[in-house]
């Protein structure tokens, strides 16, 4: 199982010169269980214009705060005719949640304007998707339900919750990244940051670093970089930090490997 990470930016995109090292997409990754074709998508946010297509099997969104759905009317993989999507989404009426949002006078359509074969479908505890054990549980974050995502294949866990708070307690999601071999983590905000990310609902880097040690996690990937944070500043923390990993979109993520590569 590899990863591609499509987008690692939080809250709004960050376009310009002084985010092009780490990127400047939302929130999406791509799980490659065989071969380059991706099987299986975790959320939606612009990353998933990178994605190509057209795509065929699961998107998993987390939540659904805009920097995590963006992508889905703007992604030619998603909308094509030849697109085949079990979109699946937290809460117990998956396509009238998502609608409220994208729907007029919001959006000029509604999901079901999108290109392709689409299926609306409410997340689950556990299910077999694309030949992988996905288990899904409720966590920690503010305005609305949200889930973390654990994908298992061939003895190697990933670990997917971009958007945190363990500071405020969340033993469901503990149970959920014990012993993952790669945690991909919320570290949008820093230490002396505490109160934002308690107002917002996400973590400190200290926050996720503390969660992962209590999860035994072998490996901390942070992600949903403030969208003010740029290159030079991601780079300093990385020192700052050097135990830990900052994502960068375009890197291709092999879990059990702590080698990186890049695919542009």
């Amino acid at each position: 199982m590899r990863l591609l990470l499509l987008g690692v930016r939080g809250s709004t995109p960050a376009p310009g010169p002084e985010f092009v090292r780490y990127g400047g997409h939302t929130s999406c990754v791509a799980v490659l269980p065989a071969g380059d074709v991706p099987a299986l998508v975790l959320d939606a946010g612009t990353g998933l214009r990178q994605l190509a297509g057209p795509f065929r099997g699961p998107i998993l969104l987390s939540h659904l705060h805009w920097d995590h759905v963006q992508g889905l009317p703007f992604s030619r993989a998603v909308d094509h005719q030849d697109a085949q999507v079990e979109l699946i989404i937290p809460g117990a009426d998956p396509l009238a949640t998502l609608t409220r949002a994208m729907s007029p006078p919001h959006f000029p359509i509604e999901p079901g304007g999108l290109q392709g074969d689409w299926s609306f479908t409410s997340s689950a505890p556990i299910r077999e998707l694309a030949g992988m054990t996905v288990r899904q549980a409720e966590i920690t974050h503010k305005g609305g339900v949200t889930v973390g995502t654990r994908v298992e294949l061939g003895g190697t866990s990933v670990v997917y919750l971009p958007d945190h708070a363990p500071q405020l307690g969340s033993r469901a999601a503990e149970e959920l990244a014990a012993g993952a071999d790669l945690l991909i983590h919320d570290g949008q905000f820093r230490p002396e940051e505490q109160a934002l990310a308690d107002a917002y609902g996400h973590a400190t880097i200290t926050d996720a670093l503390a969660f992962a040690e209590r999860c035994g996690a072998r490996r901390l990937l942070l992600t949903h970089h403030a969208p003010t944070r740029t290159d030079d500043q991601l780079d300093a923390l990385a020192k700052e930090w050097p135990d830990v990993e900052f994502a960068r979109q375009g890197e291709l993520i092999t879990p059990s490997d702590r080698s990186r590569s890049r695919t542009r």
